[in-house]
């Protein structure tokens, strides 16, 4: 964490058991401050998509706490949680896209709840469809996008409400490195606007030589690289 920042992700002793001898984390402690660029890495299997299932809370910790924005996860009701969600925009790594709906409608989806104007709202997604190299098919059906193309639209969905909270899983694991390339330099840009993002990937690359702060889980626990 920058010294003196509010952390805008804190987790304390925070565990995850799925069994007496299965442990996903192990008392860990972690503090990403606001406008922080994170990568969270480790073997396959380590806890990394279910750590940030956990922030936007979709799984619910063993023991510990949980504060996203100064908020603690655990006193949201069912109710509130919609609004934790979109402070927190969230690339799956399976997508979990509307494959019959077009690139449109997908990005649309998330601004629906904005109550943003017609004209507005398509202004918007027009606008971050292009930024991930998808105008082109801003009306083609999601279903008839190879799978990269899949990809990016997952990205334009997470982002096109501009969440000051971006979760990431993989969200290079079905490109090829010019895509790759150009969605880090997305990643990037959003972070430069002020978003905090956490990427969790298995990919060294991504962040060998970088300047961004590099978590590594395993064995449930969390070390600096």
């Amino acid at each position: 964490m920058l010294s003196g920042d509010q952390p805008v992700i804190e987790l304390r002793q925070v565990k995850k058991r799925y069994a007496p001898d299965i442990v996903a984390l192990d008392e860990v402690d972690l503090a990403i401050s606001k406008g922080e660029f994170v990568f969270l890495t480790g073997p396959s299997g380590a806890g990394k998509s279910t750590l940030l299932r956990m922030l936007y809370k979709a799984e619910e910790p063993t023991g510990g706490s949980i504060i996203i924005d100064g908020v603690e996860l655990s006193s949201l009701s069912k109710s509130q949680i919609p609004q934790l969600r979109r402070k927190v925009g969230v690339i799956f790594q399976d997508f979990k896209l509307l494959f019959n709906r077009t690139v449109f409608e997908n990005v649309a989806l998330s601004l629906e709840v904005l109550g943003l104007k017609k004209d507005q709202l398509a202004a918007r997604v027009r606008q971050v469809v292009d930024g991930v190299g998808l105008s082109a098919k801003l009306h083609r059906k999601v279903v008839q996008l190879s799978g990269g193309e899949q990809q990016r639209v997952a990205i334009a969905r997470a982002v096109v409400n501009r969440p000051p909270i971006i979760l990431a899983d993989e969200p290079t694991g079905n490109l090829d490195r010019k895509r790759t390339m150009e969605v880090l330099a997305l990643m990037d840009e959003l972070n430069a606007r002020g978003a905090s993002i956490m990427i969790a990937t298995h990919d060294d690359s991504l962040f060998n030589n970088t300047h961004r702060r590099v978590l590594r889980l395993k064995d449930g626990k969390i070390e600096e690289l």
